[in-house]
């Protein structure tokens, strides 16, 4: 029986190699909203002789392929997010975090047209201060 990775990477095209294996397994259920760099210096541990430009290539390919999100939400470095579904993130701005938010859309999300206009994709992006860092102050 295939690994669901090989079966992904397969799927978008991409050889399948361990490294690439490692980032999709990595990313998958991850609700940290990891940086390339944090992606990197991950797989690193694992594979000594990786190049950064690997993961960021393998992790372009994935957001061109439909298989993560790309946010633009923290002002420092792009961030990746494994879950497509629809929904909106909220980036505090004391400790860098990124967390999905949940609740009543505000808009449809499901927008495919508007004043004649195609849409590709909708990000609405939330910044503040976490409750983890309100409680501290």
């Amino acid at each position: 029986m295939k690994d669901q990775t090989t079966i992904k990477l397969k799927e978008i095209g991409l050889k399948v190699t361990p490294q690439r294996q490692a980032i999709l397994k990595l990313l998958e259920g991850n609700q940290t909203h990891p940086s390339a760099e944090r992606i990197y210096s991950e797989i690193l541990r694992q594979f000594p002789g990786i190049s950064f430009a690997t993961v960021y290539n393998t992790l372009s390919k994935l957001v061109e392929a439909g298989e993560i999100q790309e946010l633009d939400i923290d002002p420092n470095k792009k961030r990746f997010d494994p879950c497509i579904k629809s929904h909106y993130h909220f980036y505090c701005k004391v400790c860098g975090k990124v967390f999905d938010i949940v609740f009543d859309n505000p808009f449809p999300l499901e927008i495919k047209r508007i004043d004649g206009h195609r849409v590709d994709a909708i990000q609405l992006n939330l910044k503040g201060v976490c409750k983890e860092c309100k409680r501290k102050r």
